[in-house]
């Protein structure tokens, strides 16, 4: 990331940021460094085994950019397109299903420590 002189903005050229492993597939996550509380966006190819997970602080917005799949929202099953856009609130086990590219918004910015599973979830 690229901040600006002044602080007061930051740039992400996903051409070199690497993806990492994540419980959807794989992530390459833009601003998500400690000085920024605010949020992180991610580019996300969804793998066809993703894990179910949930956060217990952070919303995410999934916005589908490529094709088309299934959003598993605790109990309910939402077709996936381009164009699909979802806000997952904390508590929410979720995860995504199919050959999908999509935008990820955690708010605040993901923090790796609020991932958890159904099996732990109290």
């Amino acid at each position: 990331m690229k901040p600006n002189a002044k602080g007061n903005y930051l740039l992400a050229d996903f051409d070199e940021i690497p993806p990492v492993p994540c419980p959807c597939g794989l992530a390459q996550r833009a601003f998500a460094q400690t000085d920024n509380p605010t949020a992180s966006f991610h580019r996300v190819e969804i793998s066809e085994n993703s894990r179910p997970h949930y956060h217990k602080r952070t919303t995410e917005i999934y916005h589908v950019l490529e094709g088309s799949g299934i959003l598993e929202l605790d109990d309910d099953r939402i077709p996936l397109k381009p164009g699909v856009t979802a806000l997952i609130k904390p508590g929410c086990v979720h995860r995504a299903v199919g050959k999908l590219t999509i935008i990820n918004v955690p708010i605040p910015t993901f923090d790796p420590g609020d991932e958890w599973y159904p099996e732990t979830k109290e």
